[in-house]
């Protein structure tokens, strides 16, 4: 459903930008191959009103089915390309990722704060080089230090499991900062009420809410972002000044607690207070210690057996549509025409409930992962964590934290729906958040 900052800013402001651009992009296609299956674009507006802003990975799946696996749309000449396969993702996103491993222009990103995350950057050498850093601590040798800590946190996760159990999403979100936070900074999460734990999940939160094509109008039409905030259309102006508050706190607060712990001599060891010794004894580079401070910054949000590791990332994956990927040049695939700066989604979720590979996919079912004699099969692919070049950096880290984390709980305790007064068990109903994460 559109928002009425959509619907006045089209009306007051956009009108005319969309005539160029509708004109100009009917012009050029018209001498071109014919664009994937999609749904029938509106004159002008094109898929505007048909983008899904809620559980939009659902709604890209029942395009999967009607159009096929590659699928396309667009917004105000805008191109968006969702994969409903692991067969387009491998063939576009893999073999073709020279062409497809560059990123989308998100203007709400800068506005809100999270320009340095070099996830959503651009392939650039600012990219390369905040890439390389963060590879260099979390690559599989060196994220099998971090061991220690993560079997520490998860003890602590158990202790607070047992202490109280309706608490256990509160729980795990603890966890996971916890982890992030002694690993990157040495700081020591005490209680699920810590400030650094807030601010991370707080502006995290914000940043899932404008990612997604329509999340935002200033996203669709970038020259909003010049107006005042009174202008119609432009309300995003004061959720974005206060989330750029927000994660400026969060991004420098932990930075800021590890300096000055150095100061005093008694900084604990973590991968932060390595790499400032490092800028120091090497001229202490101001440049050098913000591009420390942007890839801990990353780092500190990303923040039962191994068939059952599967079929959680399977059955219920935190980035249904994955991060978005862009083509850096035009294309031509199964005869159809991928523009350059096409938009490209994996719809992960798709993926995983694929009826022809899982039968029966909305079941939670380990055992799809085993042979007959009780062995794993070979479908290891954890899809959540993306596709070529712009696969997960952390995903080692990752990996090896929920893993332990299943295997620690599942071997504790006994899991079971919780009763009412009179003893009867309460149905467990599903419901996600809205947004990149789920």
């Amino acid at each position: 459903m559109v928002s009425a900052d959509y619907l006045l800013a089209l009306a007051v402001s956009c009108i005319l930008l969309a005539v160029t651009v509708g004109l100009l992009q009917r012009r050029k296609a018209t001498s071109r191959l014919p664009f994937p299956p999609g749904p029938k674009p509106r004159f002008l507006v094109g898929n505007l009103f048909d983008i899904p802003t809620a559980s939009a990975w659902i709604t890209y799946t029942e395009w999967g089915k009607q159009y096929g696996d590659v699928v396309h749309a667009q917004m105000l000449g805008k191109h968006v390309l969702i994969l409903n396969s692991v067969k387009a993702a491998t063939e576009l996103l893999e073999k073709r990722a020279l062409l497809y491993s560059d990123r989308p222009t998100i203007p709400m990103l800068s506005l809100i704060g999270w320009g340095f995350n070099f996830t959503f950057m651009s392939r650039t050498n600012k990219w390369r080089e905040r890439r390389r850093l963060f590879h260099q601590h979390f690559r599989p040798d060196a994220a099998a230090a971090y061991r220690p800590v993560q079997l520490r946190k998860i003890q602590d996760l158990l202790r607070s499991l047992l202490s109280t159990p309706e608490d256990f999403a509160v729980h795990t979100k603890t966890l996971t900062a916890a982890i992030i936070l002694d690993t990157i900074y040495g700081y020591n999460v005490k209680s699920m009420q810590d400030r650094f734990v807030h601010l991370t999940e707080e502006a995290v939160q914000r940043l899932c809410e404008v990612v997604l094509p329509g999340s935002s109008i200033v996203n669709t039409f970038p020259f909003l972002r010049y107006l005042p905030s009174w202008f119609p259309g432009c309300s995003f102006h004061k959720f974005a000044r206060e989330t750029s508050e927000l994660v400026d706190e969060m991004q420098n607060a932990p930075f800021e607690f590890v300096r000055q712990n150095m100061r005093n001599g008694c900084a604990k060891p973590s991968v932060m207070r390595e790499l400032l010794e490092q800028n120091d004894t090497h001229g202490g580079s101001v440049e050098r210690e913000q591009v420390i401070n942007d890839v801990a910054g990353l780092a500190y949000a990303a923040g039962a057996d191994t068939a059952v590791f599967r079929e959680v990332f399977r059955w219920g994956p935190i980035l249904p549509l994955g991060i978005p990927h862009a083509t850096s040049e035009d294309d031509i695939y199964e005869g159809y025409f991928i523009p350059k700066g096409t938009t490209v989604l994996s719809n992960i979720w798709a993926m995983g409930h694929d009826e022809s590979k899982y039968s029966n996919p909305d079941e939670f079912n380990p055992e799809r992962f085993l042979n007959s004699d009780g062995q794993l099969n070979t479908d290891d692919h954890i899809l959540g964590f993306g596709f070529g070049r712009r696969v997960c950096v952390g995903r080692y880290a990752a990996d090896a934290t929920v893993w332990a984390t299943i295997v620690s709980v599942l071997s504790t305790f006994n899991i079971a729906k919780p009763k009412d007064a009179t003893g009867k068990e309460i149905e467990i109903e599903l419901v996600y958040v809205e947004g990149l994460l789920r």
